[in-house]
């Protein structure tokens, strides 16, 4: 191959494909988006969701599949999207997101698993194994620390190691172990001051080093900063296309000899690796039998629902019963996020035809409010009028399309108000409503008390009506256990105070205590704990043995119906001399028991469970002395516990008390500046921009406000636009206007495939720095 062949391929051909070289024979293989359906774009191509899709199926995100806590179902999910990938000659299917939910504002978290990296792990291996059974590469993503979706591009992500082991990586640990992925894509941010993409510590030392990674680390689209130092770190495929811009610039660096060719040679082994194994132009397309797959989808969805309130057992609901149906989520379903995983659904039915074909006494259903905000007084008083007609009022709310999407983060955690009026307004009317949420995480419910059942159907995909249906009859037994805290009120988040990161920052200040390990270590009250969900049926536990590599216990149906339990094992640490969280998630089973039935359950431990990671002997230390072994339903509900003691490494670590006191506590909303800066092991950088500094081309349009009257005139302008799509309810629209905000100007010549040129952008960069 010629130099400038090999460079060649280290870049896109358009938006979705990779260079085929026919001299050699070389073919083109196809990436496209996919975490919980194929999306692969019939006509014109972007990165945003803005053009349509293909039909495909559409199942339940990640953020609802985690809830079914269920291996085996991921697998088949994932081997079923792959199935649909190879029939439409995708190679690479990109997925899935198992980013840490550091905080439930994260606009992005519908498509990452959960806030526990031992959770998203397992369960992203078994995505990963079904979607490469097809004989395709499953690209698990975004490598790494991607917690935030302001700034993203850009936000320099500073963690310390012990996090960052611990949290942000633990989950692509398991992911690279158990499942052997083809791809792993890097993320758009910097980790601790270097563009993940670019980083020879996450790509060099941990990923291919430590790990054993052998495959291709891709950027997301339009991640690449400096081309070659993303090449000497190990990213070996740059997309999407940049029409040769980056590929002169490896030949250069080759020539100059500031690119060792040898390192070239090694990434083009490694794509063709890739394309050789994956290449699907000569396998006959399989038939796809998208009413089955829809059958599919629907049982994913059954079994990720997560009922969270049943007072009075009032579901399931009496047939006999006069039921109204109210909210716009019930004609309209929200199943899914918005942006880069944007399904084209292959069938999609909605809650009201479901349950007016279902036996039940339907009295009507009404819209009740505006979906997108502001007050309706006639919806309103419909409502209310219907209300007043039923025995049992199914209330549909939740989170619009402009609440969550990619390249924004959540405002609160709130329902809009005028949902949350209606909801007062009927309970003057009707005692017996039954909240059906849909949204993709945790949300504000200070409502709780004032209704009888509440249903969080999360993003349950193009099933999600045949799935509730199902639920609400007590065809099916609810099983979904939440796979993140829900917090009374967003101000009780361990990282709410910083987050996120406004401008050239994102400071982990609060360390290793996210999510559960906060709330249960700092003895936080919370809405709903990691781990609950509740059941038409009661469970019970009994006769643990354990020991260092086992736990075993039994687990029975108590009650009249069938039904399926979560049984989780935590580990907490007796008298650690270290901070640490309290106890941890390290394994879990999901049962089906008839009733009167008992089940023998073994859960495997290893020494990595017990393991922490001290970043003074930079590896992973287990500390000596007595362990609780704890089997429960939640991890507040813990039924069963057994001591066992290990002898352990003698490795000192100065995480204690005495340095690190809010820390040892778990109140890290009080942690000083000199304890963060003891813990990161240098001063933390400027977490804001120097407005007086001149704007490069990793600067952002939205940092053009601050500049002359070029800057703000350019900066006003698209930022006029977002509002405008805000206010005529185009809210992908305006999530899409906000994306451009901040992309960073070294992007743009590269996202217009060079007809807005480098020279161009140093150009405007000149006057408005004037």
């Amino acid at each position: 191959m010629t130099l400038e062949e090999k460079a060649s391929l280290m870049s896109g051909a358009n938006f979705w494909n990779t260079k085929a070289i026919e001299r050699l024979n070389i073919p083109s293989i196809m990436l496209t988006d996919g975490p919980h359906g194929l999306r692969k774009q019939g006509g014109k191509a972007d990165h945003l969701g803005l053009n349509k899709s293909l039909p495909a199926t559409c199942f339940p995100t990640a953020a609802t599949l985690a809830n079914s806590w269920d291996r085996g179902l991921i697998y088949d999910v994932g081997q079923t999207i792959g199935r649909e990938a190879a029939s439409e000659k995708v190679s690479v299917l990109l997925g899935p997101g198992l980013n840490i939910k550091r905080n439930p504002l994260c606009g992005r978290n519908f498509e990452y698993f959960s806030e526990d990296p031992y959770l998203t792990g397992e369960l992203a291996s078994e995505m990963v194994k079904g979607i490469q059974s097809n004989g395709i590469a499953a690209c698990p993503k975004h490598f790494a620390v991607n917690s935030q979706e302001h700034m993203r591009m850009t936000i320099d992500e500073v963690v310390d190691e012990r996090s960052l082991r611990e949290l942000y990586l633990e989950g692509f640990r398991r992911v690279v172990e158990k499942s052997k992925p083809k791809t792993i894509m890097t993320s758009y941010n910097r980790v601790n001051g270097t563009f993940a993409n670019e980083n020879n510590y996450l790509l060099q030392d941990i990923l291919n080093g430590e790990w054993g990674f052998d495959g291709v680390v891709v950027t997301d689209w339009g991640g690449n900063n400096d081309r070659v130092a993303g090449l000497k770190a190990g990213n070996q495929l740059e997309m999407p296309s940049t029409n040769g811009i980056t590929d002169k610039e490896i030949v250069q660096a080759v020539r100059n000899k500031e690119l060792a060719e040898g390192v070239l040679d090694e990434a083009v082994d490694r794509l063709l690796e890739l394309v050789y194994t994956t290449q699907l132009h000569d396998r006959d397309a399989s038939h796809i039998d998208y009413e089955e797959h829809h059958n599919e989808a629907v049982d994913a969805a059954k079994r990720s629902i997560v009922l969270l309130k049943n007072d009075d057992n009032i579901l399931p609901l009496a047939r006999n019963n006069k039921v109204a149906i109210i909210g716009d989520f019930a004609r309209n379903p929200r199943y899914q996020g918005a942006g880069s995983s944007l399904i084209n659904p292959a069938k999609l039915s909605n809650a009201v035809d479901v349950l007016n074909q279902s036996g039940l006494s339907i009295v009507g259903h009404t819209k009740g409010f505006k979906r997108m905000g502001g007050a309706d007084n006639g919806l309103l008083r419909e409502a209310v009028t219907l209300a007043a007609q039923a025995d049992t009022v199914l209330l549909f709310l939740g989170l619009d399309e402009g609440s969550e999407a990619e390249g924004i983060d959540r405002v609160n955690l709130s329902l809009r108000e005028n949902q949350l009026d209606l909801l007062r307004s009927l309970t003057k009317v009707n005692s017996n409503i039954v909240v059906i949420l849909a949204g993709g995480g945790a949300i504000e419910m200070p409502f709780v008390h004032d209704v009888k059942a509440i249903v969080h159907t999360y993003l349950s995909g193009q099933g999600s009506a045949e799935a509730l249906a199902s639920i609400l009859l007590g065809e099916y037994n609810p099983s979904g256990k939440l796979s993140e805290t829900f917090p009374i009120a967003y101000g009780d988040v361990s990282s709410a105070p910083y987050y996120p990161g406004k401008e050239a920052t994102a400071e982990h200040i609060e360390g290793i205590f996210i999510g559960y390990r906060y709330f249960d270590t700092a003895q936080k009250p919370v809405l709903f704990p990691f781990g609950y969900g509740l059941s038409y049926t009661t469970f019970a536990y009994s006769d643990l043995a354990v020991d260092q590599y086992q736990a075993s216990f039994t687990i029975t149906n108590t009650g009249s119906v069938a039904g399926e339990e979560v049984a989780q094992l935590y580990i907490q640490k007796q008298n650690s001399s270290i901070f640490r969280a309290k106890r941890e998630l390290k394994g879990f089973e999901k049962v089906f028991l008839e009733p009167a039935e008992s089940k023998r359950v073994t859960i495997m431990l290893e020494e990595h469970d017990f393991a922490y990671f001290n970043p003074t002997a930079h590896r992973w230390v287990v500390e000596p002395g007595a362990y609780d072994i704890q089997i429960g339903s939640s991890i507040q509900s813990i039924h069963l516990n057994e001591e066992i003691t290990l002898e352990g490494d003698s490795i000192p670590s100065d995480h204690t008390k005495e340095n690190f006191p809010h820390y040892f506590s778990g109140q890290v909303h009080k942690v000083t500046a000199v304890e963060y800066k003891r813990l990161l092991g240098y001063e933390p950088p400027a977490p804001y921009w120097d407005p007086k500094q001149d704007l490069g081309l990793n600067d952002t349009i939205a940092q053009a406000r601050y500049k002359n009257l070029l800057g703000k005139s350019i900066y006003h302008v698209v930022f006029f636009f977002k509002r405008f799509f805000d206010a005529v309810n185009k809210p992908l629209l305006a999530n899409n206007v906000y994306f451009v905000l901040n992309m960073p100007f070294r992007q743009i010549d590269r996202f217009t495939g060079g007809k807005i040129s480098r020279k161009q952008i140093l150009k405007v960069l000149k006057w408005i720095n004037r």
